[in-house]
């Protein structure tokens, strides 16, 4: 039995819901929706209490997403998904307690599924144990995707369009604005925000930790599986453009018909476009198709190349990865489970090109145990995900600020444990929401990986250092230690783990 619940915004007010000690309010505007590929600005004022009872409109997105087996895809928990449009600026909160004077750590989740897919209504996302478990207030968001939210148009249309290539972005901007300035209704401090987020979640945080627009709004940060060191040029915007134009069939300098196009053309176009990369290697995708794009307005550098960005220097972070991230995607690929030693050089020539030789020389070597699969796997999570993320951790270390680095290792037993502790698989232990994924199966010791897990993430917003009875000592990550957390079933701490593979990739 649920019990209605208002909170004051300063556009009006809203209608939650409160189940046991938490108050839940969903699909909130915190943007008016804006015209298309332009930057957003604030909702308008309402009057009366807005119902916040549903998740609000998700962004135009693919239903297929990324192409998975149905035996991954049942694993997944089915929902009645949401709604899809372009009006996709909403936000949900949970928090522990509302006008009882208090200022909780405010964590804010940014959702995965590349630029492309997702959103903040996911079952994996609902906030309210981690808010229960750690008396903080728990934000997740929508914003626009693919072509909606990451089309650089300026080439073609000029100044009109200077937001198009990163108007997603502007969106979680607005939404971090609207955070500052109403989360305190909510019970949570605006001085002490934290963004999380996984995969694209992740990749989006290293893009905010290098926009001016998003500094001062959030003060802690947490990147899973995530990495994104650099992102799209303007030639490479510019070329995504030009084939979208195309591929709606469109003059190449009939931008504005883009405006009125209807969303399905769009999206079909978006869909085509992809289609013409979907060969390219994970850790060439941040710089092809939908994507942030250094502008040198909005996004005036690189992520974090040459360097970590002096924006959020004093912005402490946790980074890591799962041990097996690649294996989400091709763990069940046909040619993984038929992969011999004859065939393994051509496939790691696809993914890795003159350098597959000495890498695969090089993984043979410090696995020599392994079979072709294990080892052609590693190599591709270790190419898309964990070097990028450790190149990140170490330019982050360089800087005043803590960097704290981790590695998920425990596996799934479903489908045989051929998924291992493969992408995604740490967020349901992140959020405490162990039953909203079958992938975590029903092994033992999983609540206590749980407890560890979601204690340390809180502990982080909280004081800026994941330090708790729980775990190990925690020691920061350093050029010269590269401590890591191993979070299984028995939590440890290892200085530059896989060592000889790290070294590969750097020589």
């Amino acid at each position: 039995m649920s019990d209605a619940v208002v909170a004051q915004t300063e556009f009006g007010r809203v209608k939650g819901a409160v189940c046991g000690s938490v108050a839940a309010f969903k699909g909130i505007p915190y943007a008016a929706a804006p015209a298309r590929f332009m930057a957003p600005g604030p909702p308008e004022i309402w009057t009366g209490n807005r119902d916040a009872a549903a998740y609000g409109v998700r962004a135009m997105q693919s239903e297929g997403g990324f192409a998975m087996p149905q035996a991954l895809r049942d694993l997944f928990t089915p929902q009645e998904p949401e709604p899809i449009g372009e009006a996709c600026q909403v936000l949900n909160v949970w928090t522990p307690g509302i006008g009882d004077g208090r200022a909780r750590p405010a964590m804010v989740w940014l959702h995965g599924g590349a630029f492309i897919v997702g959103s903040g209504g996911s079952p994996w996302y609902d906030g309210t144990h981690l808010a229960r478990r750690g008396d903080v207030v728990v934000v997740t968001l929508n914003h626009r995707l693919g072509a909606f939210g990451y089309l650089d148009l300026s080439d073609v249309g000029g100044e009109t369009y200077g937001a198009s290539g990163n108007a997603g972005m502007l969106d979680i901007v607005a939404a971090l604005r609207w955070v500052r300035e109403n989360i305190a209704a909510f019970g949570g401090d605006p001085g002490n925000v934290t963004l999380f987020g996984q995969s694209g979640g992740g990749a989006k945080i290293c893009v905010l930790m290098a926009m001016p627009a998003a500094q001062g709004l959030f003060h802690k940060a947490i990147i899973q599986s995530g990495p994104a060191v650099e992102v799209m040029t303007p030639a490479n915007a510019g070329e995504t453009a030009r084939k979208v134009v195309a591929a709606a069939g469109l003059r190449p300098d009939d931008v504005e018909a883009l405006q009125s196009l209807p969303p399905e053309r769009l999206l079909a176009a978006q869909e085509a476009v992809l289609a013409s990369i979907a060969a390219l290697p994970f850790a060439e995708r941040r710089r092809h198709g939908f994507n942030p794009v250094v502008d040198g307005r909005h996004l005036p550098r690189q992520p974090f190349a040459p360097t970590a960005p002096a924006l959020s220097a004093t912005i402490p972070m946790i980074i890591g990865t799962t041990a097996d991230d690649m294996n989400l995607f091709f763990g069940l690929a046909p040619w993984a489970e038929s992969l011999d030693w004859e065939g393994l050089p051509d496939l790691a020539r696809g993914f890795l090109g003159d350098r597959a030789p000495e890498l695969v020389d090089a993984y043979r070597r410090a696995r020599p145990g392994a079979m072709p699969r294990e080892l052609m796997l590693a190599i591709m999570t270790d190419q898309s995900i964990r070097v990028p993320s450790l190149v990140i951790a170490e330019r982050k270390a360089a800087q005043p600020a803590p960097v704290y680095a981790y590695r998920f290792d425990w596996k799934s037993p479903e489908l045989g444990g051929r998924l291992g502790a493969c992408h995604t698989l740490e967020i349901p232990f992140v959020f405490d929401n162990l039953a909203s994924s079958r992938l975590v199966g029903d092994a033992p010791g999983r609540g206590a990986l749980a407890a560890a897990m979601s204690d340390a993430w809180i502990r982080f917003a909280r004081t800026g250092e994941p330090n708790h009875d729980g775990l190990p000592d925690w020691p920061r990550y350093t050029a010269e230690n590269r401590a890591t957390m191993i979070f299984d079933a028995e939590c440890r701490v290892e200085d530059d783990p896989e060592r000889a593979e790290r070294l590969a990739w750097a020589a």
